[in-house]
């Protein structure tokens, strides 16, 4: 069994939240600012992020894909591209002391293939577990909206086989699951309403962000990395 130590290093920040919930935009913008502050920042995506992530992207994501593919086989795809992901870019960041921004991590995966499409939790949590070693965020922004909205947001080339080929039930299922799990874990999840304009969204994270409890500044306890 992999043991585990503290270890000071960075912040590993996600951020989440349902089709059309503007992730990429507040990415961007809280690495921007957090980039202005000194710190060091690495901005990342799931799936994606490195050369093995970006293929497997293409084979989740591609609109002319079917919805054929079996839930099990999505889940393990994501995992594969997070697994890689972790090793190469995620905690080689964090052992040197940079925050890390993720659109995306391990709660999509829960949200999509467990709450949307009915795997079961505890086995999605166990390949998880295994993917990233056991790493978590230290904080996760969940962009909340309802599904119906996220979706019409989207178009054109921003349509992923998640719109094309999944009717907005599922969608409302993987809503439903991320508010699930940030009411399971209130000390990591900041729930932020993504229905407003995306300057009003910026700014609430950047009022959550300077609370003291914010892990990363110089009163926060030292998150725990698996060794």
């Amino acid at each position: 069994m992999t043991s585990q130590r503290d270890t000071r290093r960075g912040t590993f920040i996600t951020i989440e939240g349902p089709e059309g919930a503007g992730k990429t935009t507040q990415a961007e913008r809280l690495r921007a600012r957090l980039a202005a502050a000194g710190r060091e920042v690495v901005l990342t995506r799931e799936p994606g992020g490195t050369a093995l992530g970006e293929a497997i992207r293409e084979l989740l994501l591609d609109p002319a894909r079917s919805r054929d593919h079996d839930p099990l086989a999505d889940a393990l795809l994501f995992n594969a591209a997070r697994a890689q992901l972790v090793r190469a870019v995620i905690r080689p960041a964090l052992e040197r002391g940079a925050t890390v921004v993720s659109t995306r991590f391990a709660d999509s995966t829960l949200a999509y293939q467990g709450f949307g499409a009915g795997l079961p939790i505890d086995g999605l949590r166990a390949v998880e577990g295994l993917a990233t070693g056991g790493l978590r965020p230290d904080r996760t922004i969940l962009l909340d909206l309802p599904a119906e909205a996220g979706l019409a947001r989207k178009h054109g080339d921003e349509l992923t086989r998640f719109e094309t080929a999944f009717d907005l039930a599922f969608h409302r299922r993987v809503r439903d699951g991320f508010r699930a799990l940030a009411a399971a874990e209130p000390e990591r999840f900041v729930v932020v309403d993504a229905l407003r304009p995306p300057d009003e969204v910026a700014a609430d994270i950047a009022i959550r962000m300077d609370a003291p409890s914010w892990p990363g500044e110089p009163d926060a306890p030292v998150a725990r990395i698996p060794g």
